[in-house]
């Protein structure tokens, strides 16, 4: 399904989208719940989110970890579907910018540390595009970060420049 140089081209990430809509909004129907969904195709990957008017209706589906774990299934049955792999982001009632939110506060703390004396300053492990968030936060407030560890233990280290 990727192009030579493994970047889904937009019909591609168009196309996850839309499988992962199907799937998602099964899922809804399963569990009697409400929810508009919304698809966009960006930066290399398709993205749903998933709202209602009611976000009371989502609020046991936006929890990080129910988020984290219904996204997986979604990327497993759009590379059942594609055969290939999916980097598919899924929000639902907001919960990638209640995250987001909560990182950033992460790498506020985590600067005040340093800017305190501190060499260095781990934060906790996190999924690969949490890490990626975490990057783009730190390299805004001027400050380096590399991700360490493997698996489920990868976590960012932040330093000064």
């Amino acid at each position: 399904m990727a192009a030579l140089d493994d970047t889904p081209t937009q019909s591609q990430l168009e196309k996850e989208g839309d499988i992962a809509a199907d799937y998602i909004e099964e899922f809804l129907d399963i569990c009697d719940l409400d929810g508009d969904i919304d698809i966009d195709a960006r930066n290399g990957r398709a993205y749903l989110s998933v709202n209602a008017s009611d976000e009371g209706n989502l609020r046991v589906l936006s929890k990080p970890d129910t988020v984290n774990a219904l996204q997986e299934l979604t990327r497993l049955a759009v590379q059942n579907k594609t055969g290939s792999f999916s980097r598919l982001i899924l929000d639902i009632g907001g919960s990638r910018d209640a995250r987001e939110a909560e990182l950033a506060v992460l790498v506020t703390r985590a600067v005040e540390r340093i800017e305190g004396g501190a060499a260095e300053a781990a934060l906790p492990a996190m999924s690969s595009y949490e890490r990626k968030l975490v990057h783009d936060l730190v390299a805004a407030r001027g400050y380096t970060s590399a991700s360490h560890g493997e698996g489920r233990d990868r976590h960012t280290v932040i330093t000064a420049i």
